[in-house]
């Protein structure tokens, strides 16, 4: 008999494994269709990755070579062979950022929304002996984003009359010899997931670099390709960073991904694939626990409980996009642990559904569930609930005659 009950659980396990696959299929398919229609979406709504590249500054000279301009925009003498736009360095940069997280919400994903406020302070001069023209140019993050309250400012003076072609102002400067001018640019906009400083193109070189960035969120995470601060201060809501360098010479940019909520859709995939081997540890806790207190399930009762099992993912899988997720698996839970331990009561007795029933689906439905929440962990808690349920059950049935007949249910005294 056991042979047939232990084929019948097998059979009902696949059955309800291919459903959660189709769940979880289905799940993945609507939040990518999500995705491919709101990304775009929350893109114009609230912009995109931010990428503030640095400062380039020319020095307009005359030669006889002809050497290809920069940028066709920053160099008035095109077309004139004798006019070169030389790349200089900048003497000094001091950017300072500040960084508001507005994580947003769309169907089942969450989007990571931040407003940064970018300010930063560029010293330029002419070291030379002869006074020269110089063409200072600055580059948007996005040439069709949104920037309030920006300002252009040299040596104190707000400069209005500014000439913006394809997201780039190009401002020329006559400097006499050792003459200095400082360029404060600042401004407040919207961006998605990453925020970034672009030293160049290639691998650039800067002088006298300081870049101070605060945050209003803990979880920093540093993309790669991007150098670490240098220095790094908790303060009362985050962190400020800081970036400083006296001469530098690099390949690699200041990099910082914004924190990444649990988003429903995703988890909830996750969850419905790795639903099988949570209903597998459940029944075979519920065929021990049964064995050894010799109750003989109907092979339709594992199908109601297993039913049930499904009816938690489902549901949460239709929740999640409505509430919050954690609220979602709260009820979802509810839900199904009521089914099963009023449907157990009926079978068997109330305090069994409530003890051996209850507390294993508790264990191997929520707290299986929640193992999810925590990244990084999720396989080494699973591995520790298979271990310690692999040692309850050893401990348990060490004595246990496995040939003894099972009672029906009904015969045991409840």
């Amino acid at each position: 008999m056991k042979k047939k009950q232990i084929a019948a659980l097998a059979f009902i396990f696949f059955c309800t494994s291919f459903a959660w696959m189709i769940l979880g299929m289905t799940t993945t398919l609507r939040t990518t269709q999500q995705d491919t229609k709101l990304s775009k979406s929350v893109s114009q709504l609230w912009g995109t990755i931010q990428k503030q590249n640095a400062p380039r500054l020319y020095r307009l000279i005359r030669s006889s070579v002809n050497t290809a301009t920069p940028d066709t925009q920053a160099n008035p003498g095109e077309g004139n062979k004798d006019v070169v736009a030389q790349p200089c360095l900048l003497d000094s940069s001091a950017v300072n950022v500040k960084l508001h997280l507005d994580q947003r919400q769309k169907g089942l994903l969450w989007y990571s929304t931040y407003q940064p406020t970018f300010e930063g302070t560029y010293l330029i001069s002419n070291p030379g002996g002869e006074t020269g023209e110089f063409c200072f140019e600055y580059r948007f993050p996005v040439k069709d984003g949104l920037y309030d309250s920006f300002q252009y400012i040299v040596d104190g003076q707000k400069i209005t009359d500014l000439k913006l072609t394809t997201g780039v102002i190009s401002k020329w400067f006559t400097l006499n010899p050792g003459e200095h001018k400082s360029i404060t640019i600042s401004y407040r906009t919207q961006g998605l997931d990453e925020w970034w400083y672009v030293f160049g193109d290639d691998v650039s070189q800067l002088h006298n670099f300081r870049l101070t960035m605060l945050t209003d969120f803990d979880k920093v995470d540093f993309l790669e390709e991007s150098i670490s601060p240098t220095q790094k201060e908790r303060t009362e809501n985050g962190w400020k960073l800081t970036w400083q360098y006296d001469d530098l010479i690099s390949g690699v940019q200041i990099g910082v991904r914004m924190p990444q909520k649990l988003n429903p859709g995703p988890f909830v995939s996750r969850l419905s694939f790795f639903a099988p081997v949570s209903l597998f540890f459940f029944l075979f806790i519920m065929f021990i626990i049964t064995s050894v207190k010799q109750i003989r399930l109907h092979s339709m009762n594992y199908f109601f409980i297993a039913a049930s099992f499904f009816a938690y993912h489902l549901l949460l899988a239709y929740l999640a996009d409505h509430i919050n997720i954690h609220l979602a698996v709260a009820i979802s839970s509810l839900v199904s642990i009521f089914l099963v331990i009023s449907y157990m009561r009926l079978v068997i007795g109330l305090r069994f559904a409530l003890l051996e029933t209850g507390i294993s689906q508790f264990v191997y439905l929520l707290l299986f569930s929640y193992a999810f929440f925590f990244e990084g962990y999720t396989g080494l808690t699973i591995t520790v609930l298979s271990i310690v349920t692999l040692f309850v059950v050893m401990q348990t049935t060490a004595h246990f005659n496995w040939d003894a007949p099972p009672k029906e249910v009904g015969q045991q005294a409840i």
